[in-house]
C-alpha cells in the first residue's frame, strides 16, 4: 500500500513540475511576443516621428519662402529684389529635393535644416536691409521740402547709403550648389533626325545648361547623368560606371568633365542606344558636386 502511495507521490510531483515548466515555457514565450511587438512599436513611432519632422520642415521652407515673395513685392531697389528673387528659388529648391528623400534619412533631413537656418540668417540679414533702406527713404522724403543745400546733402548721404547696400549684398553667401535647367532629351534616328518611334531610336541627345552662380567653387566638374528606364533600370554601358551619392555607389550612364567659371554653361551628351527600349515614362537624373542637380521626365511611344 506504501509503494502505490509513493507512485502515486511521484506522479504528482512529476506532474507539478511539468505544469511548473510549461508555465514558464508560456511565460517567456509570451514576454518575447510582447517584446518583439514593443520593438515593433517603437520603430513604428520612430518612423512616425521622422515623417512629422519631414512634414514640419517642409512647412518651414513653405514659410520662409512665402516671406520672401512678400518681401520681393515691399521693396524697389532692383539688385535686392534679384537677390531676394534668387534665395527664394534656392528654398523651392530644397523643398522640391525635400519631397523626393526618405523621412529617415537623417544625415540629409539634418543637412536641410542647417541649410533653413542660413537661409533665415540672410532674410533676417536682408530684413535689416529693406529697414535702413526704408528708413532712408523716409528720412529724404521728410527732407524733401528743406533747404536745397540741406537736400543735396541728404541725397548724396543716400546716394552713398544705397551703394554701401548694394555692394554689400553683393557680398551676401549664396549657396554653392549648382543647378540645371532647360534639360532636354532628343531621340535621334540613323540620319540624325528626331525620331518617333522606338525602333527607329539610334541615339538620346540630353541638352541642359548649368546655371549661372557666382559663388559655386569653379574649375572642373564631372557631370554624371543617370537614364531610367519605366522599370527603373538604369541605362549602362558596364555595371562597374558607378559614382557616389549620399553615402553610397550608384551606376551612371555618362558623365563628362567640363570647365565651369561660374556663368551658365550649355552642355550636352549623347547615349548611343544599343539595348531594348520599352514604351513609357523615362527619366534623366543630373549631378554634380555629389548633389543632383537637375531631372526631366520624357516619354517614349
Amino acid at each position: 500500500m506504501m509503494s502505490v502511495e509513493k507512485k502515486e507521490n511521484k506522479e504528482i510531483n512529476r506532474l507539478s513540475l511539468l505544469i511548473i515548466v510549461v508555465v514558464v515555457l508560456i511565460l517567456i514565450v509570451a514576454g518575447t511576443v510582447y517584446y518583439i511587438y514593443y520593438q515593433k512599436q517603437q520603430m513604428t513611432n520612430l518612423v512616425e516621428t521622422f515623417d512629422l519632422e519631414k512634414e514640419s520642415l517642409a512647412d518651414e521652407f513653405n514659410e520662409l519662402s512665402i516671406q520672401y515673395e512678400g518681401y520681393r513685392f515691399s521693396v524697389s531697389n532692383d539688385s535686392l529684389v534679384a537677390l531676394l528673387s534668387t534665395e527664394q528659388a534656392k528654398v523651392q529648391r530644397l523643398m522640391e529635393e525635400l519631397k523626393t528623400i526618405k523621412a529617415t534619412n537623417a544625415r540629409r533631413i539634418n543637412e536641410l535644416k542647417k541649410e533653413l537656418e542660413t537661409l533665415r540668417k540672410i532674410m533676417r540679414n536682408y530684413v535689416i536691409q529693406i529697414d535702413s533702406l526704408n528708413q532712408a527713404n523716409e528720412q529724404l522724403t521728410k527732407e524733401k521740402n528743406q533747404a536745397v543745400q540741406r537736400y543735396r546733402q541728404v541725397s548724396n548721404t543716400a546716394a552713398e547709403l544705397t551703394k554701401e547696400l548694394e555692394k554689400q549684398t553683393e557680398r551676401v553667401t549664396l549657396a554653392s550648389r549648382l543647378d540645371a535647367t532647360g534639360i532636354t532629351v532628343t531621340p535621334l534616328n540613323a540620319r540624325g533626325k528626331e525620331a518617333k518611334r522606338i525602333k527607329q531610336m539610334e541615339q538620346f541627345v540630353v541638352n541642359f545648361r548649368i546655371v549661372r552662380n557666382i559663388t559655386a567653387p569653379v574649375g572642373e566638374k564631372t557631370i554624371y547623368v543617370r537614364l531610367k528606364k519605366p522599370d527603373d533600370d538604369i541605362l549602362v554601358k558596364s555595371r562597374a560606371n558607378v559614382f557616389m551619392f549620399e553615402g553610397r555607389e550608384i551606376n551612371y550612364s555618362m558623365k563628362r568633365l567640363v570647365e565651369y567659371d561660374g556663368e551658365e554653361l550649355a552642355v550636352t551628351m549623347y547615349w548611343d542606344i544599343e539595348e531594348f527600349l520599352s514604351p513609357g515614362t523615362y527619366r534623366v537624373d543630373i549631378f554634380a558636386d555629389g548633389n543632383l542637380i537637375g531631372q526631366k521626365s520624357f516619354e517614349l511611344d
